[in-house]
């Protein structure tokens, strides 16, 4: 089985697993004692956070170790803007973050502050100057991932920490993906990050708060880690978490050659050998073991299922998957194709012959995919008289509106439209990304007894 779903969770480090069976013995006990057993656990926890702190940048003091990335990011933003709130309640956040700081912009926006989303390039890239004109006297913190989690893009951080810093706002960092790779740039303020994303243990994240920013923790007080994570601290988790960030980083300059080789081979091979696919994300700024593509007419879900039966694991932002109906968000704010949507996602030690054998299934199991949904393989059609057409695709999903509005485009005369209906959120997203793969003109959006109607006009 090739495991090629490293972003959402890295294999465990040879070192972390090391590390943790080692300090089951000698980490079990309170470190705030002062007994024997409790000051190794202290001297486990002040070596764990003094390595911590040398690959993020940071003083140890400015690190605590959180139950996990999500809890470091929401307790530095709550903790931030409760630092500010005399500055003013305005957010900034991208439109394409993880989801942990969506859903703190929508609990600050629920209890009366603003934010501001800003939108991204189509290669899923902020613009600094975007973020530039967010900024405004009230603004109380903004938030920047270094690098996307679907796609791999890698965002200008310290452009934007420049700007920030210029404006006298703090910028937080989610740093999940990136920084088992390197130290994030910039002059930025807050820093979250999550160690399972590197090879180590689930359950530890780490938040940085640089001397100097405002900020005050919310929710009960708690004597540990200088009051910003409440709770006893899991001392073989954060050590294991620590060694295996720094055995990442020895081995990150070569292996992320390694991993951009073929990361890139598969960028390359699969528009060639899949037709009607649409590799996302930018193609120079991204992580190194990242790449996504989307395949027209295909079921995101069966599609999983079966490159799982052929021996993958992979992930997608498809709306037709069972744990979404909707498309991801940031396949959509960067306006793609989310149908058949597939993440590649590569962890350390990948071997190439994987990569080689993926990329002689993949088209296979596509094209038998395509075929169980009747999706069409070429426009043969003669043009009827009619210039145009009314696609009836209500209450059906992903990616059968797309897959109806192909087999009938040659049933219209150039210049002629057909009206999709359908009330899957997926078809705003995909009808306009098939008329640009496709040289069609997507219309636009009109209203619709149900749902609503996409309408698109034939130019070929």
């Amino acid at each position: 089985m090739s495991y090629f779903d490293a972003a959402s969770a890295a294999p465990l480090h040879p070192v972390a697993r090391q590390a943790l069976q080692a300090s089951f013995d000698e980490g079990w006990a309170d470190p705030a004692r002062l007994y024997r057993e409790g000051r190794r656990a202290r001297l486990l926890l002040d070596a764990a956070r003094e390595a911590a702190a040398e690959a993020v940048g940071c003083r140890p003091d400015e690190l605590t170790f959180t139950t996990s990335g999500t809890r470091a990011v929401h307790s530095g933003i709550e903790g931030a803007l409760a630092g500010r709130r005399r500055v003013g309640n305005h957010l900034i956040v991208s439109a394409v973050e993880h989801s942990s700081v969506l859903h703190s912009a929508d609990a600050h926006e629920a209890s009366g502050g603003s934010v501001t989303r800003v939108q991204v390039e189509r290669t899923g890239r902020v613009t600094p100057s975007s973020f530039a004109e967010a900024l405004g006297p009230g603004t109380a913190l903004a938030c920047l991932q270094s690098a996307n989690h679907e796609v791999g893009t890698e965002q200008p951080v310290a452009e934007v920490a420049q700007m920030c810093r210029e404006a006298g706002v703090p910028l937080l960092v989610d740093a999940a993906q990136s920084l088992g790779w390197g130290r994030v740039e910039g002059d930025w303020s807050l820093l979250a990050a999550s160690a399972h994303k590197w090879g180590g243990p689930s359950g530890v994240g780490l938040l940085v708060v640089r001397k100097g920013v405002r900020f005050a923790p919310q929710g009960p007080v708690d004597e540990r880690e200088s009051g910003r994570a409440a709770g006893f601290e899991n001392i073989p988790a954060v050590v294991a978490a620590a060694a295996s960030l720094r055995a990442v980083r020895a081995e990150a300059a070569e292996e992320a050659g390694r991993l951009r080789e073929l990361t890139e081979r598969i960028r390359a091979r699969v528009p060639a050998l899949v037709p009607d696919v649409e590799v996302v994300g930018d193609p120079v700024r991204r992580l190194p073991g990242i790449v996504t593509f989307s395949c027209l007419y295909v079921d995101g879900e069966t599609l999983l299922h079966e490159l799982d039966r052929a021996g993958f694991s992979v992930s997608s932002g498809s709306s037709c998957t069972s744990s979404t109906l909707i498309p991801s968000h940031v396949l959509k704010a960067m306006g793609v194709l989310s149908e058949g949507n597939v993440r590649v996602s590569l962890p350390p030690g990948t071997e190439e012959e994987d990569v080689d054998r993926f990329l002689a299934v993949l088209p296979g199991l596509v094209s038998g995919v395509r075929e169980k949904l009747g999706a069409p393989t070429a426009v043969t059609k003669v043009p009827a008289s009619t210039d145009a057409l009314v696609v009836d695709a209500l209450g059906r999903r992903c990616p059968i509106p797309v897959i109806e509005l192909a087999k009938v485009i040659g049933d219209v005369p150039v210049g002629g439209t057909v009206r999709v209906l359908s009330d899957d959120e997926a078809a705003r997203l995909d009808i306009p990304a098939w008329c640009e793969m496709r040289g069609q003109e997507y219309v636009g959006e009109e209203p619709a007894d149900r749902g609503s109607a996409y309408v698109v006009r034939r130019l070929s």
